[in-house]
């Protein structure tokens, strides 16, 4: 084939794919302006007060001294974020098998449900930071009780959102599967997993960004390095501006670990794009 009818045959197949992508790649770049713009007001409205206004710096820093800050102290905080970061993710991962276990075993047996689904609800009723101290007491200023804090604040909305992502499985896909005789495992794995999938990572989003402040309560209580940690000292120091930077340092870790579980679930749950979302076919590769 010639270079010139090559050049016409993907031309035909490129412009009804632009064109079938376009309007769901010009709405994601509309929301994304929105919010940095939404973003950068805040920035500049900050800088301005505390440039403009009678604040103390010891209150409140400006931007330009926060990201000064950032630049100056980036390796004490970047040391302390991975201790934080390291809890986190380690909470949040035990706590996905924690939550995903539970659920699956109160979906399967009802006596399971009716003994620990009453402990699974009244565990979010007693305030972590109440139990932090005492977890400090037994198992002393090292990892464990800190990621326990997060598994016990990050595991409920895991479990309650599979829980009612299996429950709401279609019935008669059931009805089918058992009339043609599939066993328990193939009507769980061909019809109620799927069906639980975009409601499990609705929890382990929630959970993902959560788990930070897991990390953050636990260290609270007792530790002698990570963020919470850093903060503390930073406070009593009045070096207002390493609070901050060490805020940002925080949030920038609840975003990051949120979008890296939305990543995996746009992978694992295609059919739950929504339809202006550019979808990848063998056209558009």
């Amino acid at each position: 084939m010639s270079v010139q009818k090559r050049s016409l045959s993907l031309g035909r197949i490129w412009a009804p794919s632009a064109q079938r992508h376009l309007p769901g790649i010009l709405a994601q770049a509309n929301r994304i302006a929105f919010s940095a713009g939404l973003a950068v007001l805040a920035l500049v409205v900050w800088q301005l007060v505390a440039y403009f206004g009678s604040i103390p710096e010891w209150k409140l820093p400006s931007l330009w001294q926060v990201l000064q800050t950032l630049g100056s102290d980036a390796g004490l905080i970047a040391r302390h974020a991975r201790v934080t970061a390291y809890e986190a993710v380690l909470g949040f991962t035990i706590a996905v098998v924690v939550g995903l276990a539970l659920a699956v075993a109160i979906h399967q047996s009802r006596l399971v449900e009716r003994a620990l689904y009453p402990y699974v609800i009244a565990s979010q009723a007693i305030p972590v930071i109440a139990i932090a101290p005492i977890l400090i007491i037994w198992l002393g200023f090292g990892i464990l009780p800190k990621v326990i804090v997060i598994v016990l604040i990050t595991f409920f909305p895991i479990t309650v959102n599979t829980v009612d992502g299996l429950r709401k499985a279609d019935p008669d896909m059931l009805n089918l599967l058992r009339t043609m005789g599939a066993s328990r495992w193939q009507v769980f794995k061909i019809v109620q997993m799927p069906s639980a999938l975009p409601l499990f990572f609705s929890g382990a989003k929630i959970a993902a960004a959560v788990s930070v402040i897991g990390a953050f309560i636990g260290e609270y209580v007792g530790a002698s390095e990570g963020l919470s940690w850093l903060i503390r000292r930073s406070s009593a120091q009045f070096l207002t501006a390493r609070v901050y930077a060490s805020v940002f340092a925080l949030s920038a870790m609840g975003i990051i670990l949120f979008y890296a579980v939305s990543y995996i679930e746009r992978l694992a749950t295609p059919w739950t794009r929504r339809p202006d979302e550019p979808v990848r076919t063998s056209e558009s590769r």
